[in-house]
């Protein structure tokens, strides 16, 4: 998500404070909403498919292929 949208969820945040929107804008900042959490999740399960954790034995295990739906090539 650019910081275009960031800055526009902000302003119709902000306006709804002062002075309220009308039905669009309350339309536009929940798509604008959902949006952003989906890009939130995105990122954050990228981030977390990378992970790999050293057993004791010493082998590492690739928590991306084993919980996360990554096939190995």
């Amino acid at each position: 998500m650019d910081n275009t949208k960031i800055d526009r969820i902000n302003t119709l945040y902000h306006k709804s404070q002062s002075v309220g929107l009308t039905e669009e804008e309350k339309e536009e900042q929940a798509a604008l909403r959902r949006e952003y959490i989906q890009a939130i999740r995105a990122n954050l399960r990228g981030q977390l498919n990378n992970i790999s954790i050293k057993e004791p034995d010493g082998s590492i295990t690739d928590l991306g292929k084993k919980y996360g739906g990554i096939k190995t090539v």
